[in-house]
């Protein structure tokens, strides 16, 4: 379905949009609440989006069974403890390692992918991910040089692990996410993929939401407090991840994951005008590198 790519670009936008939105939040928030917004907020917005497809569609919301909750249930932890991965990571020292090392996630998406779900991909495909890959990774580094051997030096450190787990765990959210899809069986991807939508995002808000009640009882004074930013965020959030899991749904998730890369272009692109900063020489380089990697990867989809 064609649907695939307007789904992945969007889900780049509204990522981007949503990520500016939750940095301000972190000042009034603590991380597992500026976690929660996203998926607490998020919930009524996927519900009603979910609620209007089935009803423009004439189909009836399906019958969960134990298989498709675990699928669910796992892809929704896998995105919670992915996130808190990545927070940690931040907080070493060598933290760059750490992010780089996350940036993975797109070739981890293809190798999870293809073990689990047998996707396979044509080799401009293959190409337009390494150079995505490639010109996200210039960008995270900001401009530092990381050659070969400080990479494989930086294996054993922990921030390179969580990181390394980082990208796992977003490549696992997005295989279980497609394979709660396919269980549902439904005629109409999107309308499974937004019931896939509607299930984690509740999920997530009763595991994450419980900890915190646990935890952090005062955070979730604050995130009633902070109601109309972070219903901001909720609503980007559950925009971003319909297109995500729409995307995911329809065609290969390497595939949606390289051109959902877009999302650093948007990111810079806000940065500037709203900062009315200069572009840095390896910016111009990374950009370069991911538009590369898009324009490859949908020459190998429909080529």
């Amino acid at each position: 379905m064609w649907i695939w790519l307007p789904a992945s670009l969007l889900a780049g936008l509204f990522q981007a949009w949503r990520t500016a939105l939750q940095h301000r939040l972190r000042a009034e928030l603590s991380v597992n609440g500026a976690g929660l917004v996203r998926y607490a907020y998020g919930l009524p917005v996927a519900l009603v989006l979910t609620l209007g497809y089935l009803g423009a569609t004439g189909l009836a919301w399906p019958a969960p069974d134990a298989t498709y909750l675990a699928w669910t249930a796992g892809a929704g932890l896998a995105q919670v403890l992915g996130t808190s991965l990545l927070i940690l990571a931040f907080g070493f020292r060598n933290f760059v390692v750490g992010t780089a090392f996350a940036k993975t996630e797109t070739v981890q998406s293809a190798l999870f992918a293809w073990i689990v779900l047998g996707e396979r991909l044509t080799a401009l495909v293959g190409a337009g991910i390494a150079a995505g890959v490639a010109g996200v990774l210039v960008l995270a580094l900001g401009g530092r040089r990381l050659g070969a051997r400080d990479l494989l030096a930086g294996l054993v450190q922990p921030a390179a692990l969580c990181g390394l787990g980082t990208g796992a765990l977003f490549s696992l959210t997005g295989v279980m996410v497609k394979r709660a899809t396919m269980h549902l069986a439904m005629p109409d991807p999107v309308a499974g993929a937004l019931v896939t939508l509607s299930t984690v995002l509740a999920l997530q808000t009763l595991m994450l939401g419980g900890w915190v009640l646990v935890r952090e009882p005062e955070t979730l004074r604050a995130i009633v407090r902070t109601w109309r930013s972070s219903s901001q965020v909720g609503l980007l959030a559950a925009l971003g991840s319909a297109c995500w899991f729409t995307g995911f749904a329809t065609a290969p998730i390497a595939l949606v994951r390289v051109v959902g890369q877009v999302e650093v272009l948007f990111t810079l692109g806000f940065s500037r005008l709203m900062l009315r900063e200069r572009i840095r020489p390896h910016e111009t380089a990374g950009l370069l590198l991911v538009t590369t990697g898009v324009v490859l990867a949908l020459l190998g989809a429909f080529g």
